[in-house]
């Protein structure tokens, strides 16, 4: 493959954030001193703080290159990942979701499942989470792999491993204090750095109306260029998807499942300095969440124009005979950015994927810690031991990682293979999660039973899937799908099991006395949040905001 030429100056932006984020966690290892500090960085954080890590620890190689991808192959309608498939269910969290977890003082998600349910409950969803994490964070280091092969020309196996132990050095510094102090500024770089992609993809085309026009002509049977107008038929869209799939399966189990649950992105809010900041915390990352389509939407169906342009010279990488839709983003910033500049793109790129990666190692480690390892191996281990254990288990998780890169690379898609390992494991447990926290009487048994049905009816349905064991047009209810589409519907049936199961199995099993669920169950719970401040500070006025500028997106792109 071509190797592009890196001038000097773009080595020394690439060389200079690699020290520079390593040295962020030697400094920062000095204020680590306690099993708390390296967990939750000591709660000290305000919600803009909070806010930008939150939003940072997802925005890594599966919204950069994932998303970019993804547009290449489907067209606007991903976009539905970022505004219905997301603002809805932050602001749900931030809202309704925040007060059980900050003010019960847990320390990860499987946490409040012991205090809700039972120790059963919390370790099947702690093991679950662990190995659902270390799947995601090998996509990470594959991400970081591909810029570095594509741009640097280093092989797939040194690419994979320099990015893995730079991860590994620093967070095993300083844990989340570290992953949370890079995340904020890979935040601006990879805003500064990316955002140029499709500036320079508007001045070169010609203006918003020109790219949307020239993708409508390439794809005219089938529009790639809209987000329901097209959703009444499947085989009007690029996504092969109605609308049930899209606000069942994607805006309602996925969105709510991954947001709400999955604790890479909830830790964020946990070390926020007091409940009202950990309140915020999603309410202010949601305006941030619906800008990114400015990058990665528009530079795919920018790459999607220059690829069925035939005097462009622009086109994808491939894998053999499959094309790496993954490679549009970096082909792009190779197509517009000069010597110099490119240093800054790749750099940004990195950034993104670091931040990602950091985020899956550190709630990883704080699971494993105190959800698994303290909740069955060692009951009795002291503090000391504990801050041993999760910087043990940072540099164990990151060698697991290498392994599941490889398996992320085979994927042509990976945001494909990240909806499909969501939709075993956070599509039930956002069952299990908002039956916990709304009704009293679900029970332990219930809960349990339920969260298992839901992940192995998930998984089976995924082998059904890959195997061919029947016709997936089954799943999805139409004529035809693609694998977006599958993946939604799957995670749709999955949470309707463990929903149903759960509700059934607690009406013949023993609940938990009302009086242990205090400041667990909504209606047995003391609502004192945010009542001696001004309306223009709750976190409910910004959250009614973000809604309107939604549904302003929604109707201007319909």
């Amino acid at each position: 493959m071509e190797q592009i030429g890196l001038s000097l100056a773009d080595w020394l932006i690439i060389i200079v954030y690699f020290f520079f984020i390593i040295g962020i966690g030697f400094y920062l290892k000095r204020f680590t001193k306690s099993e708390e500090d390296f967990f939750l960085a000591g709660r000290k954080n305000s919600s803009w703080v909070a806010g930008l890590a939150f939003l940072s620890a997802n925005l890594g190689a599966l919204e950069l290159l994932g998303m970019t991808g993804n547009t290449f192959k489907y067209g606007m309608y991903v976009a539905h990942f970022y505004w219905i498939g997301a603002i809805p269910a932050m602001l749900f969290l931030g809202i309704y979701m925040m007060p059980f977890y900050y003010s019960s003082k847990i320390k990860s998600v499987p946490g409040y499942l012991k205090l809700r349910f039972d120790e059963k409950t919390r370790v099947l969803n702690g093991i679950a989470f662990g190995l659902m994490t270390l799947l995601v964070s090998g996509i990470n280091l594959y991400a970081m792999a591909l810029v570095l092969h594509t741009f640097v020309g280093w092989n797939w196996d040194i690419s994979m491993w320099i990015s893995a132990l730079t991860v590994a050095a620093y967070v095993t510094l300083s844990g989340l204090l570290s992953a949370i102090f890079t995340e904020i500024i890979q935040f601006f770089l990879i805003w500064f750095g990316l955002f140029l992609v499709s500036i320079l993809g508007l001045l070169e085309i010609g203006s918003v109306n020109e790219i949307l026009s020239r993708v409508t002509e390439l794809y005219q049977n089938v529009s790639y260029t809209t987000l329901w107008s097209s959703s009444t038929d499947p085989n009007l869209n690029g996504m092969v998807i109605s609308w049930a799939g899209i606000v069942l399966g994607l805006g309602f189990v996925l969105s709510f499942g991954y947001w709400t649950t999955d604790f890479l992105v909830v830790q964020r809010a946990f070390s926020a300095k007091d409940l009202h900041a950990a309140r915020m915390t999603p309410v202010l990352a949601s305006f941030f969440k619906m800008a990114v389509p400015f990058i990665v939407i528009f530079a795919g169906l920018i790459a999607i124009i220059l690829a069925n342009d035939p005097q462009s010279g622009f086109q994808l990488l491939k894998d053999g005979n499959q094309v790496n839709y993954d490679s549009a983003l970096p082909m792009l910033i190779k197509r517009y950015y000069p010597a110099g500049l490119i240093g800054l793109g790749i750099t940004a790129l990195l950034a993104g994927f670091m931040a990602g990666q950091a985020g899956n190692v550190s709630a990883f480690n704080t699971v494993w810690t105190y959800d698994i390892y303290k909740s069955v191996i060692n009951k009795k281990a002291s503090d000391a031991h504990l801050l041993w254990m999760g910087r043990a288990a940072t540099i164990v998780g990151i060698l697991i990682s290498v392994a599941t890169a490889y398996w992320a690379k085979s994927f042509p898609s990976i945001m494909d293979y990240m909806q499909a390992i969501f939709s075993w494991v956070n599509a039930p447990l956002f069952a299990t999660m908002l039956l916990g926290m709304f009704v009293w009487w679900i029970t332990p048994n219930g809960a349990f039973w339920g969260l298992i049905a839901g992940m192995l009816s998930s998984f089976t349905l995924f082998l059904a899937q890959k195997f061919n064991w029947f016709d997936n047009t089954v799943l999805t209810l139409s004529d035809t799908a693609s694998d977006m589409a599958i993946n939604f519907w799957r995670a749709w049936w999955a949470w309707l099991i463990c929903f149903v199961l759960t509700i059934f199995i607690s009406f013949f099993t023993k609940k938990k006395p009302k009086e242990e669920l205090t400041g667990l169950v909504k209606g047995l719970t003391i609502e004192s949040k945010d009542l001696n401040i001004s309306v223009y500070r709750k976190p409910e006025f910004w959250a009614v905001i973000s809604l309107i500028i939604l549904v302003l997106l929604n109707i201007y792109f319909w």
